[in-house]
């Protein structure tokens, strides 16, 4: 069964970014520990974009619905004024993808 990758694409604000990377930096490993869970990446846009990508791998769908269901739930749950966090992103989409093809550097 190939793995699954969620992208959730963020549109940050260039005045929020330290505050999203800050955030996700102080995550302390809550995806790391998901059941299924085989990679993460946030990508910082270099130019031309607002969009701040947040990359996971899963090993399957299952895996992925699992941990938006219990820790990342968890992880967004309000902790700001009247119980709302302050979000560092304006707006989020999440797209899907099946990993069909991949490649390793090959050991020497």
């Amino acid at each position: 069964m190939p793995s699954i990758v969620k992208i959730n694409a963020l549109t940050v604000p260039e005045e929020q970014r330290a505050l999203l990377e800050e955030r996700f930096g102080s995550r302390a490993g809550m995806v790391e520990n998901s059941d299924g869970f085989e990679w993460f990446e946030l990508l910082r846009p270099l130019e031309g974009t607002d969009q701040y990508l947040v990359y996971t791998r899963w090993r399957d769908e299952e895996s992925f619905r699992a941990w938006m269901e219990g820790s990342m739930k968890a992880a967004h749950q309000g902790d700001g004024e009247g119980g709302e966090r302050r979000t560092a992103a304006s707006g989020s989409e999440l797209w899907s993808f099946e990993v069909v093809q991949q490649a390793a550097p090959k050991s020497e």
